[in-house]
């Protein structure tokens, strides 16, 4: 028991005295789209259709913890509308990122994420959703940080194709410290 209360005393008193703390809550807010080959597209130079459209909007919204210079915890939810299948879902999952390179406050990062997700309609049922995500944060001025990432989605859906949506999608977003 003294050494517990000596090993408490001890990292209370590093963490009190330390020169920096990276200990802070966070919010993130994204936008993301995935694409899809556009099934118009012809070699005709006139047609005026691109080899690529979007085929979804994604919109994440998150809080969370920095625990370390390199690692964070979140909670995040967000809401995906998929045109091409006519599916909207609620993601809601937790993510654990770690940033993998820092340079003048800014962070190349890979981010995993896991959790639940809810389908509004009875078309699906409802299903699990996994994340893997590399990004870029890019620090501002400010408190404010500009991010742009790109992520792979499943989202396990019984009565779909294969039993998943499996999407990569870009987008561009922020956090606040």
């Amino acid at each position: 028991m003294k050494r517990i209360l000596l090993l408490v005393v001890f990292l209370t008193t590093q963490l009190t005295f330390s020169q920096e703390s990276y200990k802070k809550p966070y919010f993130t807010a994204n936008l993301s789209t995935t694409f899809a080959i556009n099934e118009d597209y012809t070699l005709d130079p006139d047609d005026d259709e691109s080899f690529f459209e979007p085929a979804s909007i994604l919109i994440r919204l998150g809080a969370g913890y920095q625990l370390h210079r390199r690692w964070q915890v979140g909670i995040n939810a967000g809401f995906d509308h998929h045109f091409r299948f006519g599916i909207n879902a609620i993601p809601f999952y937790g993510s654990l990122r770690y940033n993998v390179i820092e340079k003048d406050n800014d962070n190349l990062f890979v981010e995993y994420s896991h959790g639940k997700m809810w389908r509004p309609s009875s078309k699906y049922e409802d299903g699990n959703y996994y994340g893997f995500g590399l990004g870029l944060q890019i620090t501002g001025e400010s408190r404010w940080n500009t991010i742009i990432r790109l992520d792979y989605h499943r989202k396990a859906i019984q009565n779909f194709e294969n039993g998943h949506l499996d999407s990569v999608s870009i987008g561009v977003g922020f956090s606040f410290f």
